[in-house]
């Protein structure tokens, strides 16, 4: 019988399609300004905080707020968000009404058997229609309370604050509905949502415990990767002593870097994380010289070199990469790692002209900035991921491997032959379909068989020298070839083209 158990505070993940307004609730809850701080104004990472609420009796009560980027190539992201909530927010703008991503997050939220609660947000835009919005949530299979179903719902505005009282009232609501518990003295248990490599402080991750306390002391082990807890930080950056259930925090000073998603284990002592550590039976870690896609033996291969501020980010560029590739072109990962691009990333590239060098969030050291400038190496950054697969799939589309076809523009029917000399020879014919033109090159049929190819040197129409002849038209030709055209033979003018 589980008598220590208490109650634990919700941890809520944002979702919803891009551009409606996820990022500038979470800013509105907590009064302070994250966008800003995120290029272009995408949320690319995963971030948490803490926040307090008055429940129906005015006490004070915690909720933990995760916010997930909403572009496309940050699912992953998004899927550990909805597994590690217990409450999810689906914000749909009361403008644009239901989007891609929108059924996307709510597949996710559905998938991981999350409850959650509709947004309906900007509800100040004077293009507004929250009626339609919970109209299109209908047809999408959303039933929302007093609309045939017994999803909650609060309409508000982001960006003044109206209705968000009742979305965070909503929250305690389904909280204490479903009773969200854990036992302050259990061994520390939870998930790695995010870790990244920090160039001054080392390997560090951000986590969630689901169940037990972490206190000042303990270690932590995630997959083979072991921390303690001297710098155990929270969401604002200052020392923690604990971390109960529900409270996201920082660890810095992990002997390798976490993998993101992965659970993490408290322990009393190093010595125990170790013993643990010893019975793990890990997979491999390092991904180099990975092909993405499906490549065959004719399959152009394109190597690369990535570099990412975090594991998450590095994990949905290999998502989007997955999309742009091809069974012509493709890409080999041939190193990717966290933290800014490196002096040995520019040897790689200069040990093979092909190589592209590519840093997400990130900067090039001097060496390495110095390597390029040597070697001419392909080095670029960028700090919008959309950016960044969109100059990646024009490299793709410029090295992909060209086919040249021949384009048939007419065909012309030998009736005669008048002369020749040398591989020279004037001929008559009838065009039978398209059109002749001086010049052209052609294809040589007999019995629909092709014997050579040549082309025209000269061309008449009723005796008179012409640019082309078309359909119908009776003309004699100067045509150059290393077999002599016979009556019956078909000439076919063609284009080449390369697709």
């Amino acid at each position: 019988m589980e008598t220590n158990r208490t109650k634990r505070p919700a941890v809520v993940v944002v979702m919803g399609h891009i551009d409606h307004g996820k990022s500038t609730l979470l800013d509105y809850i907590r009064k302070s300004n994250v966008t800003a701080g995120e290029a272009g104004g995408i949320t690319q990472h995963i971030s948490s905080y803490v926040v307090e609420h008055p429940n129906e009796k005015g006490e004070m009560e915690k909720i933990t707020f995760l916010d997930t980027p909403g572009h496309a190539a940050f699912t992953r992201i998004r899927e550990r968000g909805a597994l590690v909530a217990d409450i999810a927010i689906l914000v749909v703008s009361a403008e644009d009404s239901v989007k891609p991503q929108t059924i996307e997050a709510l597949k996710t939220i559905t998938e991981s058997g999350t409850p959650f609660i509709v947004a309906i947000n900007k509800i100040d835009k004077p293009g507004a229609n929250p009626e339609k919005t919970k109209i299109d949530l209908n047809t999408a299979g959303v039933y929302l309370e007093g609309f045939g179903g017994d999803v909650p719902f609060a309409e508000i505005s982001a960006k003044t604050g109206e209705g968000i009282p009742h979305l965070l009232e909503l929250i305690l609501l389904v909280t204490d509905l479903t009773g969200f518990t854990y036992d302050p003295k259990a061994q520390a248990e939870g998930i790695v949502i995010e870790s990244k490599l920090d160039a001054k402080r080392g390997m560090s991750a951000s986590l969630i415990a689901k169940e037990g306390t972490l206190n000042k002391g303990d270690f932590v082990l995630v997959g083979s990767a072991i921390c303690g807890t001297r710098i155990m930080e929270n969401y604002l950056g200052k020392q923690m002593d604990s971390a109960p259930a529900s409270i996201p925090f920082a660890l810095t000073g992990f002997d390798q870097l976490p993998q993101v998603g992965a659970i993490f284990t408290s322990y009393a002592s190093k010595k125990e994380a170790e013993a643990a550590r010893d019975e793990i039976i890990t997979g491999p870690r390092n991904m180099d010289q990975q092909v993405l896609g499906t490549p065959t033996s004719t399959t152009k291969i394109v190597p690369i070199v990535l570099r990412s501020d975090t594991a998450g980010s590095l994990e949905a560029i290999e998502k989007e990469l997955e999309k742009i590739v091809s069974d012509e072109i493709t890409f080999k990962i041939t190193a990717k790692g966290i933290g800014n691009i490196n002096e040995y990333d520019m040897k790689l590239a200069a040990a093979d002209p092909t190589t592209l060098v590519v840093g997400f969030h990130v900067k090039a050291d001097p060496n390495a900035v110095e390597q390029h400038m040597k070697n001419g190496s392909f080095l670029e950054v960028f700090d919008i991921i959309y950016k960044l697969t969109e100059r990646l799939a024009s490299i793709l589309e410029e090295r992909r491997p060209r086919k040249e076809f021949d384009e048939v523009i007419g065909t012309i029917k030998i009736l005669k032959v008048f002369s020749r000399t040398k591989e020279r020879q004037v001929v008559g014919g009838r065009v039978v379909s398209g059109k002749i033109t001086d010049r052209a090159q052609f294809r040589i049929l007999r019995r629909e068989e092709e014997v050579s190819r040549g082309h025209v040197v000269g061309l008449q129409v009723a005796k008179v020298s012409a640019k082309a002849a078309e359909e119908g038209t009776e003309c004699g030709v100067l045509v150059e070839s290393k077999i002599e055209v016979a009556p019956g033979d078909v000439l076919e003018c063609i284009v080449s083209t390369t697709k």
